[in-house]
């Protein structure tokens, strides 16, 4: 049995994760951070939940006894994590608990500086500069932000961590599902003699690692090839059932990564594709009220409000989309959009647009002739 293997049989006792390929992007994971130095690029690892007590903090507290250096952080600041980054015993690996606190509602000048760490950090070579004092003299120094990094919070993540993370979506345990509760006391032993197989290990793994271009999945490309390419070569060093496990598991969860909420402006591309149906043509006005008849769509109250012409215009020409456009309806000017209006940006941002009409589509016999 691999040091992976018995990595997996022991913190599968105290987790109980929403899905196989969690289980086995965790223990990848694991091992790549003693595998770190052989990388461009570090992972960050992400647990969240809709809910308290769905194992988020479990998962970290069963990761701080196998990976090396592990430092565990509850809202610490960005000098003192920057500073443990630079400990010239070698890089730490980060547990940051309770992360959604840092990114609240009101983002700080603190929240930002640690966004810009964990988004430049998990690429080799990523520098933070900063201004010092030394007596009456300024001076400037670039601290290093690149190492591993694990965290655990509710909800989402600003969406520049949540790119360059392995999300692993975790939920309540059913009745039926049992773990085992984790005594550090009792389990230490075990954690520590596993530790030391996987650093034995990743001795050995270092030249294979290190020379790797593993083949990914098709569809397991830009960012998520970044992610992605350090846990497949792991797996690959690994062998036996890993390799194909690692690449089932970055399929399935960079799917399920994309299946999250869209943005609001992504949404509305998309609510916009559905209300147009088959029409060519539609005017702003019957547009937005088709719109906001959408039952499950927030159109018609967003905070508080229907939206209007102006909300169209202000949220579509973040997308490249011609707002100021004239037809003619019956003889009179009105203001409007066609079909090729949208396409680029259905292209680009709707990536699987509905074949359904709708009940919006061809509703109405009314004659449009562009003016403008």
């Amino acid at each position: 049995m691999s040091p992976l293997d018995e990595v997996e049989q022991f913190i599968g006792q105290f987790v109980a994760y929403p899905s196989p390929a969690a289980a086995t992007a965790h223990v990848l994971w694991i091992a790549h951070a003693h595998l770190i130095d052989c990388f461009d690029n570090s992972p960050r690892l992400a647990f969240l939940s809709p809910e308290p007590g769905s194992g988020k903090s479990r998962a970290l507290e069963v990761t701080e006894p196998l990976v090396p250096r592990p430092v565990v952080t509850v809202n610490s600041t960005p000098s003192y994590v920057f500073r443990k980054i630079s400990d010239v015993a070698g890089l730490p690996t980060l547990l940051f608990d309770e992360v959604d606190a840092v990114f609240g509602a009101r983002p700080s000048d603190s929240s930002e500086d640690l966004r810009g760490l964990l988004n430049s950090g998990y690429r080799r070579g990523a520098t933070a500069g900063r201004a010092v004092v030394r007596g009456k003299e300024v001076m400037t120094e670039e601290l290093p932000s690149f190492c591993a990094v694990a965290m655990a919070g509710l909800n989402q993540l600003p969406d520049t961590i949540m790119t360059r993370s392995i999300v692993i979506r975790m939920q309540r345990r059913r009745p039926s599902e049992i773990v085992l509760p984790y005594r550090r006391r009792v389990y230490q032993p075990e954690a520590e003699r596993l530790n030391a197989a996987l650093r034995n290990w990743a001795v050995t793994a270092v030249t294979e690692v290190t020379d790797s271009w593993p083949v990914l999945p098709k569809g397991i490309e830009d960012r998520d090839a970044d992610v992605w390419e350090p846990l497949i070569s792991v797996a690959d060093a690994a062998g036996g059932s890993w390799p194909s496990r690692a690449r089932d598991a970055a399929v399935y969860l960079v799917n399920e990564a994309k299946s999250k909420p869209a943005t609001l402006g992504i949404r509305l591309l998309t609510d916009i594709q559905t209300a147009m149906g088959t029409d060519t043509r539609i005017t702003t006005h019957e547009l937005v009220d088709r719109l906001c008849e959408m039952e499950t769509a927030p159109w018609a109250s967003i905070k508080g409000e229907r939206i209007d012409s102006r909300f169209l215009a202000r949220n579509l020409s973040k997308y490249g989309i011609d707002t100021n456009n004239t037809f003619k309806l019956n003889g009179i000017a009105v203001k409007g959009y066609t079909r090729q209006h949208f396409n680029e940006a259905w292209e680009r941002y709707v990536p699987a647009p509905s074949t359904e009409v709708g009940n919006f589509g061809n509703s109405s016999n009314q004659t449009l002739e562009i003016v403008a």
